[in-house]
């Protein structure tokens, strides 16, 4: 059991999973910052807003951000200094010689094989898949049920839909989003929203 306290910004309907991962994990004092709530989530006190967290930054205190927007998840991560720090469910699965960087949530039943490489602030949500050797760059969202076959590299802000598949050995860049269902079987390398089976570009960013 945890001992230090545990901040978690966004008190929505992804906080309150966070939340149920923090105690799996040992943490009892669990606390929430949110802009737009107050009182209460799930049984802990909201006690501030994400404006005012770094006051609680006394060296004791650990923090994540529970924001399923991956821009909005960088805008926060980029913002403050403090401790963020990774919560893996219990009933997930690691593989031998995988990386997670600092602030990443990984969501019970979720599967990370061998050698793959999580950046910061990431999410592996429900009962996802992610290969042997993947490469996921900072701030991904991997939906529940979505499957990444192995040595696949997913480039920073991207989200992955749910129950979307990326074939083996495939490269998608920077702030895509793969829609619900999608199959990728191609090298994306352009930004935008991609949909259907083979996935193909509903709308390119830049």
């Amino acid at each position: 059991m945890s001992q230090r306290k545990l901040i978690i910004i966004g008190a929505g309907g992804h906080g309150k999973v966070v939340a149920d991962i923090a105690r799996k994990t040992g943490y009892r004092n669990i606390f929430f910052a949110d802009d737009h709530e107050s009182g209460t989530c799930v049984g802990y006190p909201i006690v501030t807003t994400s404006e005012k967290i770094e006051k609680y930054n006394d060296g004791e205190t650990d923090f994540v951000i529970a924001v399923g927007n991956n821009q909005v998840r960088k805008t926060i991560a980029e913002k403050y200094d403090v401790n963020w720090v990774s919560l893996i469910h219990p009933a997930a699965q690691i593989g031998i010689n995988v990386k997670i960087g600092g602030g990443t949530v990984i969501m019970a039943g979720a599967v990370v094989n061998s050698c793959a490489t999580i950046g910061k602030h990431c999410i592996i949500n429900t009962c996802a898949v992610v290969e042997h050797d993947n490469v996921l760059e900072d701030y991904v969202h991997i939906s529940p049920n979505a499957t990444l076959g192995g040595t696949v590299h997913i480039g920073e802000c991207t989200h992955i839909g749910l129950s979307a598949s990326v074939k083996n050995n495939i490269n998608i860049c920077e702030n895509c989003i793969i829609g619900v269902g999608a199959v990728v079987v191609k090298n994306i390398i352009n930004e935008g929203i991609y949909i259907g089976v083979p996935a193909r570009i509903l709308k390119r960013f830049i």
